[in-house]
């Protein structure tokens, strides 16, 4: 590992990783012209999924780090990543850490365990998962966080990573419409997980936990850029949440299937269960 530091910045060179991108490119990533992509256009480029999202700068709550993919949903590059972070001796020191190094990190899709194509990547000192939405990727929240010890850093990539929130003002009115479809989406899953929720506990359970989807959507959206104006952090995790609801339907479903058809297995023509 090479590493070259300062207060500010520091540059690692990690096996598996990108080529260092210039170190202007690196300072400031939020004014960056291709990161002020609009939810207007990053939804119009591509259909969901990796698609919508190559090439595309993506910012850890619109306005920090860098986040860049290629590839398709089958395999998946992460071309540029900067994490922004907190001194290790100083918690009062920024640091953004750029990792990069002489060929790509790779990425590996893991299916739709949560609804949505997941991948993950191996990283020395941070390894990362991140479910792919339309237009940004949702990291789930680090148990730890990851520390780069050469450049004195600690930082933390969980969180949604998107278009520089300053750039999604305009596209406000839109947002909002989407979520409210969103909403009404996610309403009818939660129907229908309700009506089996009687007779599964699994079902019961979730139901349970959704009462806390709203704070927690909440607390995961404040930090976003001017989420306040234009919402697309709430419309994301509304997304990301119904596709969840969706995927434990269905298998609280195909679990409801299999035991009648368990049942209907064990009970003899006479009409009497087998012990």
């Amino acid at each position: 590992m090479l590493v070259a530091a300062s207060e500010a910045h520091a540059q690692l060179v990690l096996p598996g990783a990108a080529p260092a991108a210039p170190q202007a490119a690196a300072s400031t990533p939020a004014k960056s012209k291709n990161a002020g992509a609009s939810a207007k256009n990053a939804k119009a480029a591509a259909a969901p999924g990796v698609a919508s999202l190559v090439g595309r700068p993506l910012l850890l709550n619109g306005k920090t780090g860098l986040f860049q993919i290629s590839g398709d949903d089958t395999t998946v590059t992460i071309d540029k990543l900067q994490l922004a972070g907190e001194g290790v001796s100083d918690p009062s020191q920024r640091c953004l850490v750029d990792i990069v190094g002489e060929k790509p990190i790779q990425a590996t899709n893991v299916g739709r365990p949560d609804g949505l194509e997941r991948f993950e990547a191996d990283i020395p000192a941070c390894p990362i998962a991140f479910d792919v939405l339309n237009g940004a990727v949702l990291v789930p929240p680090q148990i730890t966080a990851c520390v780069f010890k050469a450049a004195d850093c600690q930082t933390s990539p969980g969180g949604l990573w998107g278009p520089d929130g300053s750039s999604l003002v305009g596209d406000a009115a839109t947002v909002a419409k989407e979520r409210a479809q969103a909403e009404k989406a996610m309403g009818k899953v939660l129907q229908g997980i309700e009506a089996l929720a009687q007779d599964s506990p699994a079902a019961a359970n979730l139901m349970q936990d959704q009462t806390a989807f709203a704070g927690q959507r909440d607390e995961t959206c404040r930090d976003y850029l001017k989420e306040s104006v234009h919402g697309f952090c709430a419309l994301q995790l509304t997304e990301a949440r119904t596709a969840l609801l969706e995927t434990r339907l269905a298998e609280f479903r195909a679990q409801g299937a299999k035991a009648k058809s368990d049942k209907a297995k064990k009970k003899p023509k006479n009409g009497a269960e087998q012990p």
